[in-house]
């Protein structure tokens, strides 16, 4: 009898236990609860974002004026070409000290709450925010939050808020080639706090969407999901961050840069590489591993490989039209970098005044075919509203990609010749049969399941179902 009554107690207090809520004062999932897949990304995105492209604008080299006014003569142009969010640069006074070159660096910020005289004043930033919003457009700006200029007057009134080398001394970013610039310390509460309340300022006052943040993966994560929560408190903000790490997705980024991308894609079109690297190292990759619904900002440019890389022609040559279509057709969110859709044909100076040279290119015109594809066709829309990337098998599989994305009975059949000769490649599409339209040319396909597609050096076809 002794034995069966420790038995009886035993379950009891076991039950005790199991009952008592977790260490976080929520019950202990049920059994069944824990093995539920849970999503990763527990943000929302902006609704305004399932279809969306992105522009990056360099105010102080897109016009000889360089000015915020001079910049909204262009807005008509980019709204037609398909644009919806146009990401500013900086628009923060610049430091003076250390300065590199005779304008500086927009990255070395003096005033987190001011406007760079170079663009015009507050007022003429918020009549350009406003003329963005009624043309059905989003903005967000260029938010600098690891590092200040050295004469910023933060260093004067909170020096404890700067992290200082051995000897005492502020200290640039280590390893890079900042000395314009030195780094704030975010083991400190009151910069937290005072970062996280300029941003809410800029939402609050001049009503932008969102911040494409800086280095942000030299922040550390909690400092961005607190400020994306407290930013949205104020309005659904879009926020992206240069950075390729999947871990800022979970509670602050809505995305992040497809780095990875680029590099394989100037891997093929300029060293003549094959296509496995970008089909088993980064599209297997972000199909597989990457979280769901998390956006990746797809680009053949932008301010860091103008400046470092060179133009447009050098990384890519004359592969750049089968890059720009792979990224206007894969699983992310396409970027034009400001002049690329007039063929910008050298890198801009970052430090001195130097004009983009205007004129009618090509390039607008594939942009325009692609973005106005991807807002009608829920196969190309991004994250969880848009379609899978689902392979295409091929007989030309080192060179020829191909694949599909389809949602909603909107679907998408791409090949590219990510090569420098024709080729004819016949391709296993028996799921696909069916009629389709290419995109550029208008001409009618007719998939019948096992399909010859002849393409020229560099060539391409997008197949849209009818």
């Amino acid at each position: 009898m002794k034995s069966y009554k420790n038995i009886f107690f035993t379950a009891i207090i076991i039950l005790a236990f199991a009952c008592q809520p977790s260490h976080t004062g929520q019950p202990e999932p049920s059994m069944e609860e824990r093995y539920l897949p849970q999503p990763y990304v527990e943000i929302e995105h902006p609704e305004w974002t399932k279809n969306a492209t992105i522009y990056e604008a360099n105010i102080r080299q897109f016009t000889p004026e360089g000015t915020f006014r001079a910049f909204e003569g262009h807005l008509s142009r980019l709204k037609d070409m398909g644009i919806d969010i146009i990401w500013l640069m900086p628009i923060h006074p610049i430091g003076e000290k250390n300065r590199k070159g005779t304008l500086g660096s927009y990255y070395a910020v003096k005033d987190y709450y001011g406007i760079n005289p170079e663009f015009g004043t507050m007022e003429d930033f918020k009549a350009l925010v406003t003329k963005i919003h009624d043309m059905g457009m989003y903005v967000i700006i260029d938010w600098v939050a690891n590092h200040s200029a050295w004469d910023n007057p933060l260093v004067a009134e909170h020096p404890d808020w700067y992290i200082k080398n051995r000897e005492g001394n502020f200290q640039s970013t280590p390893w890079r080639d900042y000395d314009d610039i030195i780094d704030f310390d975010y083991g400190q509460p009151g910069l937290r706090k005072y970062m996280t309340e300029a941003l809410k300022y800029w939402v609050k006052e001049t009503d932008v969407d969102g911040f494409r943040c800086d280095v942000a993966s030299f922040v550390p994560i909690d400092f961005w999901e607190n400020a994306r929560a407290e930013l949205d408190e104020i309005k659904p903000v879009f926020m992206l961050a240069e950075s390729q790490y999947k871990d800022l997705h979970k509670r602050a980024f809505d995305m992040t840069y497809a780095w990875s991308l680029w590099d394989h894609l100037h891997a093929i079109t300029i060293k003549g590489r094959d296509i496995k690297g970008l089909t088993e190292g980064y599209i297997a990759e972000h199909v597989s591993i990457f979280p769901e619904n998390a956006y990746r900002m797809a680009f053949t440019d932008n301010h860091d490989k103008n400046s470092w890389e060179g133009n447009q022609y050098s990384n890519f040559g004359d592969g750049l039209h089968a890059a720009m279509v792979l990224c206007g057709t894969i699983d992310g969110m396409p970027l034009v970098y400001s002049g690329q859709e007039a063929g910008l044909g050298r890198s801009l100076n970052f430090f001195e005044k130097d004009p983009i040279e205007w004129k009618e290119h090509e390039n607008a015109g594939i942009y325009k075919k692609l973005f106005h594809l991807k807002h009608q066709n829920q196969g190309l829309w991004n994250g969880r509203w848009g379609g899978e990337m689902a392979r295409i098998k091929n007989d030309k599989m080192d060179h020829v990609l191909s694949f599909s994305r389809e949602k909603n009975g909107d679907k998408v059949v791409v090949v590219i010749n990510f090569s420098g000769q024709p080729v004819s490649a016949r391709l296993e599409a028996e799921y696909h049969k069916g009629k389709y339209s290419e995109l550029f040319s208008g001409e009618e396909y007719v998939l019948k399941g096992s399909d010859v597609l002849g393409l020229e050096p560099w060539g391409y076809r997008v197949l849209v179902r009818e």
